[in-house]
Order: structure tokens, then C-alpha cells, then sequence
């Protein structure tokens, strides 16, 4: 089986980067330009410990706890290991040491100079010293021989020297290399290597191969080459086996062979191309890390392990530190226990007995897997008691061995079981709150989050928390000690949460400062049951909620009471508040190879409690885990996965979770992150920050704020249609949220919702012609399907324009059934509307044709004015035969001069048409067609949160509505005024009323009161007047055939009368009023709506009294017409 490359992750600065392992392999050390070792428990470790040795560390070796690092300043230093304490300086040169290393016990350490010397110095005794000169150019690197007889060195003046240690001679010398004045300019750093254990070969790295010479004989035996390798090899390592050899080139290949048989093993090639400049491979199992000279560290596993089963250890699988901070290490006594390195004891085995091929099929009494970093973490010159009581000449022969795994003959100490070869459980993920870091640092975010930032400062000097606010609007900086030592927090507009965990002494509490709170006393702290700990925490609107570790949610009002208790399923991961809302992750189970089992609650903690999502698994990436959970600004759940996934709730799929971005594909390198801080839905926005080589930010320097934009992921968004495709659906998906809105009472910017529409209608119309084009004529029905009634209407005139006569018939056709489909829908609301019809129409004679314009086309026209499709550009000559024309464009459209059915905007809706020709167009925006105006459902206040401040206001700058059914009209006039009006062209009506403005004024006063939406009145004194005399009007004038030419006869006549004849005309309306019973108790008018129309008929003898030439503001002409509405015969 191949090795497995693990990404690269960047470690140090740009430039020449060396490493190793500790002794154990527990960890990988670094060190790099940057003048930094850094100290990394695994390759995923994001906070490994940082020791600064100097400007720049040019090469590093580990033993014995003993760090010895070559520095710039012409020095070796020794620091102690892990603690990172100086401990002294080895040695100095004129210049520079280019590298550095340990013999095999730890005692001395070897190093070379740019200064042509190489020095041998006693780590306990810096005194004793050996020099070796005899290079004419700086030194490389060096070697030592494992039985500390001799030491390899090579140069930039071209040779490959080996000298004998105890008196300092050249044994012989090679050259092999290409002379250069320097190490800079050297084509191979040359990191030679001898054979672990019996230094029986030598190996070079010499151009594209690798030369391997005899001991003592000192002759060239064989080279080791292969075709893969295209560039000078850089640097060789052995397996501690001494069985594998593995080497580095300068363009990034790594290759392994067997050294025993010269077969090449493995073949990897660095993800950039970069030149490998470090090697190191693990003490006792199949992995080799490696670093190129861009100061980037990575690690290749599984390496020459023929059965595919990767050897254990704490640096592998990283289950002491990642699944230490990050997953849960609570059952270390329980079965669970092989979850754990330090859990596993193992007898005491001989290294001579345990072999490469051996160590996976060895099993505990127990039927555990054997850990190898265990029986196998004793460096090489220790014995143990079972190799003692084995035998001394064991010893002898592994060390004159050439293969120390040659012995297979001796009997374990254990039985061995069958091997188990199934699925493993991962070790479950420990709690944590999104936007924290993690709780092991001194300096830390306890939680970022749209509100602000609280920071967490634990050292010597000061424990105490901050608390910022990102708007100082809603509370200034706070600053807090931190004597109980919180170590989770919430922030809210509200208040901010803690909570800390319990001690031997103390409890568990739940703390809550109530910033809001109107009363002085705005603190409150709870302890937790015995034994019982918060493990997560969040804030809602008005409530607080905490998760313990006795599988209860407990939820608190904002004010301290205690409300609803309720049971998890499992152990709790992460929650999030937002409103009303409560987003609760926890362990649905166990997961296995490297999957972690989720479920998800969602509440709605309002009046009516409901739970949306019951337990549902979260969808995760393959082998990863949560990172972040929380709600978008406009309150749709989110979370973010370890591989960078943003998800989000799809409501407008049954609550189904959608992937909108993936920050990896933002990301420079593979070991870079983005930690996520808020999501926006309107604007678009991904608010996060990046992190290079770690996975979440420091709190100092006080970290940027990247916003990233969301891409959902479809196919070919390379190309015009994929592209299109996926802006369509994330505009439909990101807008989900103002239904959402609107059905729990939110109120939203209906403005908003209307853009949103108007975007995705004008990209199903762009991908409609895109397949037009292409000719594929099913897939633009398909579109259509999707589109709203206006843009179909559009989609026929396009096919029809393209000369697709098939596809705009099919167009056609799916038009009308839309237009049935949308006027079903509407009957269930119509036959609500019927008694409001008959009480409108009870006190009216006229004929069923008055009421009875053709019902579809009414109820197509409202449902155009639903989604904004009023405004059509479709040519009147598709009206159906019947007058029915779902498509027939607005009469305010500047474009067609008069079309008798003009559907009319209603302004009282509060709806806006997205493709709505601007009111400023070339005819008057006045439309007074009764019998054809607009369904009179829109004057209905449906499911829509309406301000009637600004429908008034909107009122009164537009026109009103005449619509033939309304159930409120704003005034009995109003509603009136549609029997008068011929169905006349639209601009000639509009002359005619204005010619009548002047000449009213005065008298139409009393009736102009926009506040007045009660129901239809009685008659007024003129209506009666003009009842009685309408025949002389007509006799008079016999060439009247319009009933306004009638009113405006009957209007200066009336007006001619004297105020007593007026008044009695008046009391006569009153008198009637009183006796008509009958017709009041029909429309269902009360006392109060009579004192009203005495209230009105009174300010309108107060209004008689007015100048001449006053008129009311912002009256439209049919305002001014209905004041003298009357019943029409």
C-alpha cells in the first residue's frame, strides 16, 4: 500500500527549514529562518510551542532532552527539551554552522562551519572539543557513525570526507560533488547518513542517485537511482531498522527503497514542487516527516507497510492532543481506553523479538491492540528485563547483525488473538462554544460573535475577562475579574453569559450580567447541582439556555428564572441562540474511522413552543468534525465543519442543510484556515478570519476581518449556464428567510423581497435565451415552469421574436394554466370575502355585468400584482376571445396607447412591481377603468406587516384604487365614484376631471378626510337632489349620454340652491337615513357610524364657509369626484 501524504502546513518563514523527532517520536521539531524551533505534537497541532534561539536557526538536533540548534550568530547552543531553557553554548566558529548532530547516545554532538572547520564537542563537557580541518571550502553536513568510530562530512570544496574520530584523520576522501564557493550556491546540501545500529554503509547523495559505501573498506558497493527522480537528490535518512532508505530532492521528490533488495518502495512528490531540505524519520514506526526550503513542514505515513494498517503512536493519529483538546478524554478508565495512548500498559518486550512485520498482529491479553510507540519507545542502548532474562548473546548478535530484525525464533510474552480489522470508533468531540479558542491558552477568545468579543487573560500578572462591543451603542467596554475562572461565555444585545466549570469546593455556575435590564440590579449567578457542569451556553431574545454534563438543557429567562428543563440524547457538542430560536448539536452515537455521529434540535422558544428539527443527524464532511455553529444575522441556522464547510438550513427544501461555501478553496495553503465569526444573508457575506498556519487567530495583534462570498457548489460553474444556475438557486436559498419572517411576524423590507424576485426572474430569462440558443426547447419549458407570470409572458414574446412558434405555444399553454392554477388558489380567499361583497352591494341596483367582469382575469391581474408582473410588454393581439388576457400589459406603460383592460396598481398593497415601468412614463399613471381595475383582493390586509402610517402616506401621494369589490374602501365616495366613470379612454377621462378641479374645490372638502375607512354610508342631500331631478337634467340636455356629464349638470345646479334648500336636502338625507332600517341593519352599520356622518356633514357646513379657491393637499381627481358619489340607477 502507498504511503499517505498528509497536507503541507507552514511552519517557519521562507527559507531552509530542518527537523526531527524526539526520541519517543512524540514529537516533530523544527527550526527555520525565522530564528524559531517549534515543538509539534502532530502535524495538526495549530498552537505548537515556539522557543526563539536567534535570528535564524540553520540546523537543529534532539536528544536526551538535550535541543542543540545551530545558529546565526556563529554559535551552537543547547536548550533543555520540552521546556525550551537555555542551557549554555557549545561551541563558536568565525562563522556560521551550517549543521549539527548527535552521536548515538547523546553524549557529543558534531558540527560543521562555514569556516571549513568541523568540531566534535562533549554535550555534559563543552570543554573537550576535537577539531577537524582539512576541507577547503564551508562544510555542509555531517554524519555520525553509530559505533562513534568515525565521522562523514562533506564540503562545498566538492569532497565526501570520512574521519577517524579519536585522532582526528581523514580515513579517506571522495569527490563526488560539484565544487561552489559557498553553501548558498551549492546544488545539494549533501545530508549524508550512516546505517543505524551496525554503520555498515555509508550514504551520499550524489546528483540523481544515492552512492553507498562499505565500511572500513571504504568501497563504492552499489547506488541506488530510479527513474522518478528528475533533479539532484538533496538529503537522505535510514529507517531505524537500517532496512529503508529514503532521500529528498531539490524539486520536491521523495523516494524510498529497501536498501536489502533495491527495490524502489515509494514514490511522493511535494505538492508545490519545493526542495526538500529536511528528513526525519519516526523511531519506531513507518513515518517520515520533511521540510522544504519554504519553511513548510509535512508528513508522510504508511510508509513500506505492506499490509495498509498504519502503526500507532501519539504523533500519528494525535489522539493525546487533538482529541485531547478537541474530542472527549473523559473515559480513560472506561472501555474506551484504546482510544488512548496513556492508557495502554504493556509488559516489557525485547527489541529484538518485535519486528516491522510483527508489531500490528500483536495483541494485549486483553484482545487490545498493541500500541507500538510503547513497547518500542526505549532508545537503542537500553535493555530491559525480559531481554536480560532472554539472554546476553542475544545483544551480540543483533549488534553484529547487518539487519537487526533478523531474529523471528524467540516466543512472545503474550498470547496473540486474531487481529481486528473493522471500523474503530472515533473518540467523540469535547464540547466547545463557536467563535472561542481554546481554553489551554493564556490569552484566548472566550467568544466572537456579531455582537462583539470577549478575551480571556489568564497569566501571572492578571485573570480577568474583557468584553468589547463591536456597536458601542449597545454598552460601552467592560472590563471584569475572573476569580471564579469562567472558561465559557455568551454575548447577546441583552446581556453577557459565563459559566465555569465545578471544583472540589464550589459548583458549577451559570453567571448573567443583564446589561438591558431597566433595574438597578442587573446580575444574577446560579450553581448547578452537585456533579453537575456546564458544558455549553447560549443567549436568545429574552432567554438564556446552558447544557450540562447530566445530559439537561436548562433553560433561564434573561432575568434569572428558572423555566423548561428538558433531557438530551446525548452529550451536548455546541448551541447557538438567536430570537426565539435555540440550535442544540449533540452525539446522536459513535461514530467510526474518523466520523463523528451528530443530531440537531431546533426550537422556537416563542409563546407557542415547537420543535422544527427532532434529533435530526448533521450532515458532516467525511472524517471531520464541528467547528462553529450559529445563526446568519437574518436567523437561519449555519455551522462550519474541520474541512471548511459552511452549511446552511435550506427551509425552502423541508429544512434539508445546503453547502454555500467551502473557505478551503480561499485558502493559500493547506494548512491555513479561516475561523468564522458571523454570516449575512442580505448582503451575502461569509465574515471570518484568516489564519495562516493555525486554525484559529491570536488575540494579539488584534486579528482582521475577512468577508468571503458564498458559492454553492454545482457543476460546471465555469460555464454561462452553470454559472447562472447556481446564482439562481443561492439567490432563492438566501431568501428563504423572509418567508420565514413573515410567517412568524417579522417584520422585513418587502423592498428586499421584491429585488430578490427581480434577480431571479431576469436570470431564469437569460438562462431561458441561453437554451433558446442552444436549441434546446424542452429545458426553456422547463425554466418556465419556474418563472412568474409576467416573465413567462416575456419568455413567449422571446420564443416568438426567435421564431420558435412550438415553444411559445407551449409557453402559451403553460401561461394558462398557471393563470388557472393561481386562481384556484384563490377561491378559499374570495369565498372569505363574500360577505363583505354582499354588505357592499346590498344598497345598489346595479347589474350583475357591474360586479361580474370576468372572474379569472381578476384574479390573474391581483396575483401579477402579487409578484410584481402588473407591467408586461406581451402585444394586445394574444388577449384570449373572451377578454381574459393573463398577459395584457399595464396602461400605464408608455409604450401602448390605450388598452381597454389596464390592470391597476394598487397603493394601498405596499407591493412593488420589480419590473414596473417608472411612474414618470409618457401617460397619465391615473387609472379610473372601474370594471377592469385590479382583483379587490389586493386592498385586503392579508399575511402582510403593514405599516398604516406609511400606507397613508403612500395614499396620499397616489392615486386611489377603484376597485369593484372592496370590502374597506377608504371612503363611501371612494367607492361610489366607479359608477359614474364611462370606460373612456384613460387620458381623455383624466382631461375632464382635471377641467372640473377648480370649479369644486370648496364643495368637495367635507369628504376629503383620508382617515376615513369606515363602510359604505347612506346617501348624502346631493345624491338625494339629484335622484328627484336627474330627468329635468336629462330632458335639458338630451345629448348627455355619460353619467359624469350628468354629475357635473347636477353639481353646478346644486350648487346654485340656497343654503336653506341645501340644508333641507341634508336633513332629508338624515330623515331617510333613520327610517331605512332595514337597508342599515343590511350593511351592518352601528350607532357610532351615524354620529360619524353627522360628525362629517358637519365639518362640511364649517368647510362651506372656506374660500372659494381652497383646496385640500394631495387630493387626487377621483378623490375629489367621489365626494359626490350616489347610487347609480
Amino acid at each position: 500500500m502507498p504511503a499517505t501524504q498528509k497536507p503541507m502546513r507552514y511552519g517557519h518563514t521562507e527559507g531552509h527549514t530542518d527537523v526531527c523527532f524526539d526520541d519517543s517520536g512524540s514529537c516533530i521539531v523544527t527550526c527555520g529562518s525565522d530564528g524559531d524551533v517549534r515543538i509539534w505534537e502532530d502535524l495538526d497541532d495549530d498552537d505548537p510551542k515556539s522557543i526563539n534561539v536567534g535570528e535564524k536557526a540553520y540546523s537543529c538536533a534532539l536528544k536526551s532532552g538535550k535541543l542543540v540548534t545551530a545558529v546565526s550568530n556563529n554559535t551552537v547552543q543547547v536548550h533543555t527539551f520540552p521546556e525550551g531553557v537555555p542551557d549554555g553554548i557549545l561551541t563558536r566558529f568565525t562563522t556560521n554552522a551550517n549543521h549539527v548532530v548527535f552521536n548515538s547516545d547523546g553524549t557529543k554532538i558534531a558540527a560543521g562551519s562555514g569556516d571549513f572547520l568541523v568540531k566534535v564537542v562533549d554535550v555534559m563537557d563543552c570543554s573537550q572539543q576535537k577539531t577537524f580541518r582539512g576541507h577547503e571550502a564551508p562544510v555542509l553536513s555531517l554524519s555520525f557513525d553509530p559505533k562513534d568510530v568515525f565521522l562523514a562530512s562533506a564540503s562545498c570544496d566538492g569532497s565526501v570526507r570520512v574521519w577517524q574520530i579519536s585522532d582526528q584523520t581523514c580515513a579517506i576522501s571522495w569527490p563526488l560533488l560539484q565544487k561552489v564557493s559557498d553553501v548558498i550556491n551549492a546544488k545539494s546540501i549533501c545530508r549524508l547518513a550512516w546505517q543505524p545500529k551496525s554503520g555498515k554503509l555509508l550514504a551520499v547523495p550524489v546528483e540523481k542517485s544515492v552512492k553507498l559505501y562499505r565500511r572500513e573498506t571504504w568501497n563504492n558497493q552499489f547506488d541506488l537511482s530510479d527513474n522518478f527522480i528528475s533533479q539532484t537528490l538533496n538529503v537522505v535518512t535510514w529507517s531505524p531498522c537500517g532496512q529503508y532508505l529514503a532521500a529528498g530532492s531539490i524539486n520536491g521528490s521523495i523516494i524510498v527503497w529497501n536498501v536489502e533488495t533495491k527495490e524502489c518502495m515509494e514514490r511522493v512528490k511535494h505538492e508545490k514542487g519545493y526542495a526538500i531540505c529536511g528528513l526525519a524519520w519516526h523511531p519506531t514506526c513507518g513515518r517520515i516527516a520533511y521540510t522544504d526550503a519554504e519553511g513548510n513542514l509535512g508528513l508522510l505515513e504508511n510508509v513500506c507497510n505492506s499490509n495498509g494498517k498504519i502503526p500507532s503512536s501519539k504523533v500519528s493519529s494525535r489522539v493525546e492532543k487533538d482529541y485531547n483538546d478537541l474530542f472527549d478524554g473523559d473515559d480513560t478508565s472506561n472501555a474506551g481506553d484504546f482510544l488512548n495512548d496513556n492508557t495502554v500498559e504493556t509488559p516489557s518486550f525485547s527489541k529484538g523479538i518485535i519486528n516491522d512485520d510483527e508489531d500490528d498482529d500483536i495483541m494485549l491479553a486483553s484482545g487490545r491492540p498493541r500500541q507500538r510507540s510503547h513497547f518500542l519507545e526505549d532508545d537503542e542502548n537500553s535493555v530491559d528485563i525480559t531481554m536480560l532474562k532472554t539472554g546476553s548473546s542475544l545483544l551480540k548478535e543483533k549488534e553484529e547483525d547487518d539487519q537487526a530484525e533478523s531474529i523471528y525464533n524467540l516466543p512472545l510474552v503474550t498470547s496473540q488473538r486474531p487481529l481486528y480489522d473493522g471500523p474503530m470508533p472515533t473518540p467523540r468531540q469535547k464540547p466547545f462554544q463557536s467563535g472561542s479558542t481554546p481554553s489551554h491558552l493564556t490569552h484566548r477568545f472566550m467568544v466572537w460573535n456579531s455582537i462583539g468579543i470577549i478575551r480571556c487573560y489568564n497569566d501571572e500578572q492578571d485573570n480577568a475577562i474583557d468584553v468589547e462591543f463591536h456597536d458601542t451603542s449597545i454598552h460601552h467596554a467592560t472590563h471584569l475579574s475572573n476569580t471564579l475562572n469562567y472558561t465559557i461565555a455568551d454575548l447577546s444585545h441583552e446581556a453577557i453569559l459565563l459559566a465555569c466549570e465545578s471544583t472540589d469546593e464550589l459548583a458549577s455556575k451559570l453567571h448573567c450580567l443583564h446589561f438591558s435590564s431597566w433595574d438597578s440590579s442587573k446580575e444574577w449567578i446560579v450553581d448547578m447541582p452537585q456533579n453537575e457542569d456546564i458544558e455549553a451556553i447560549c443567549l436568545g431574545q429574552g432567554w438564556a439556555a446552558a447544557a450540562t454534563s447530566a445530559l439537561l438543557l436548562r433553560l433561564f429567562s434573561i432575568g434569572g428564572v428558572q423555566k423548561e428543563i428538558f433531557s438530551l440524547p446525548g452529550p451536548v457538542v455546541s448551541m447557538a441562540g438567536h430570537g426565539e430560536q435555540l440550535f442544540i448539536v449533540f452525539h446522536r452515537g459513535t461514530g467510526f474511522d474518523g466520523d463523528q455521529c451528530l443530531g440537531v434540535h431546533l426550537l422556537q422558544m416563542g409563546k407557542k413552543k415547537q420543535q422544527i428539527l427532532h434529533g435530526d443527524p448533521l450532515p458532516l464532511t467525511r472524517k471531520s468534525y464541528l467547528v462553529w455553529v450559529g445563526f446568519s444575522a437574518e436567523g437561519t441556522p449555519c455551522f462550519v465543519d474541520s474541512e471548511g464547510i459552511v452549511r446552511m438550513l435550506n427551509r425552502g427544501l423541508g429544512n434539508m442543510w445546503t453547502p454555500v461555501c467551502n473557505t478551503r478553496e480561499h485558502c493559500k495553503g493547506k494548512s491555513d484556515h479561516y475561523w468564522v465569526v458571523g454570516i449575512h444573508e442580505n448582503p451575502q457575506q461569509l465574515r471570518c478570519i484568516p489564519c495562516k498556519g493555525s486554525r484559529f487567530p491570536p488575540t494579539l495583534p488584534r486579528p482582521a476581518v475577512a468577508v468571503l462570498s458564498f458559492q454553492l457548489p454545482y457543476c460546471q460553474v465555469a460555464t454561462e449556464k452553470g454559472q447562472m444556475e447556481e446564482q439562481f438557486w443561492r439567490s432563492v436559498m438566501f431568501h428563504n428567510h423572509l418567508d420565514y419572517l413573515a410567517k412568524n411576524g417579522y417584520e422585513y423590507e418587502e423592498n428586499t423581497k421584491n429585488q430578490a424576485i427581480k434577480e431571479q426572474q431576469e436570470l431564469l430569462l437569460k438562462m431561458l435565451a441561453l437554451s433558446c440558443k442552444l436549441e434546446r426547447e424542452f429545458r426553456c419549458v422547463e425554466l418556465a415552469e419556474l418563472m412568474t407570470q409576467n416573465a413567462v409572458n416575456l419568455a413567449i414574446k422571446y420564443a416568438s421574436r426567435s421564431r420558435r412558434l412550438i415553444l411559445a405555444q407551449r409557453l402559451s399553454e403553460l401561461a394558462v394554466e398557471k393563470a388557472a392554477e393561481l386562481a384556484a388558489t384563490q377561491v378559499e380567499e374570495e369565498e372569505e370575502e363574500v360577505d363583505f361583497r354582499k354588505q357592499l352591494s346590498a344598497g345598489y341596483s346595479n347589474t350583475p355585468t357591474e360586479w361580474s367582469q370576468p372572474r379569472l382575469r381578476n384574479q390573474v391581474e391581483e396575483e401579477a400584482e402579487d409578484t410584481g408582473e402588473a407591467d408586461d410588454t406581451e402585444e394586445t393581439s394574444e388577449v384570449p376571445k373572451h377578454g381574459q388576457n393573463p398577459f395584457s400589459k399595464s396602461a400605464n406603460s408608455s409604450d401602448v396607447p390605450a388598452v381597454k383592460s389596464g390592470a391597476v396598481t394598487s397603493s394601498n398593497t405596499g407591493r412593488v412591481n420589480p419590473f414596473k415601468v417608472s411612474a414618470n412614463s409618457k401617460e397619465p399613471a391615473i387609472s379610473v377603468n372601474s370594471g377592469r381595475s385590479a382583483n379587490i383582493l389586493d386592498n385586503m390586509n392579508k399575511s402582510y406587516k403593514k405599516s398604516t402610517a406609511l400606507n397613508r402616506a403612500t395614499n396620499d401621494e397616489k392615486s386611489p384604487v377603484i376597485k369593484p369589490l372592496v370590502p374597506k374602501p377608504k371612503s363611501k365616495q371612494a367607492s361610489a365614484v366607479s359608477y359614474f366613470q364611462k370606460r373612456t379612454p384613460q387620458a381623455d377621462k383624466t382631461e375632464e376631471v382635471k377641467e372640473e378641479n377648480p370649479k369644486n374645490s370648496s364643495s368637495e372638502t367635507p369628504a376629503m378626510c383620508p382617515q376615513n375607512t369606515e363602510n359604505q354610508r347612506p346617501k348624502s342631500g346631493f345624491q338625494m337632489w339629484l335622484e328627484e331631478n336627474r330627468s329635468n337634467i336629462l330632458s335639458d340636455n338630451p345629448d348627455f349620454s355619460d353619467e359624469a356629464d350628468i354629475i357635473k349638470e347636477g353639481m353646478l345646479r346644486f350648487r346654485v340652491l340656497s343654503t336653506e334648500e341645501r340644508k333641507a336636502w341634508t336633513a332629508k338625507a338624515k330623515g331617510g337615513t333613520a327610517s331605512d332600517g332595514a337597508e342599515a341593519k343590511k350593511r351592518k352599520h352601528v350607532a357610532d357610524e351615524s354620529e360619524e356622518t353627522e360628525h362629517q356633514e358637519e365639518k362640511a357646513k364649517e368647510n362651506l364657509n372656506l374660500p372659494k379657491k381652497q383646496k385640500p393637499l394631495d387630493l387626487s381627481t377621483n378623490q375629489k369626484l367621489s365626494a359626490f358619489a350616489f347610487k347609480q340607477e
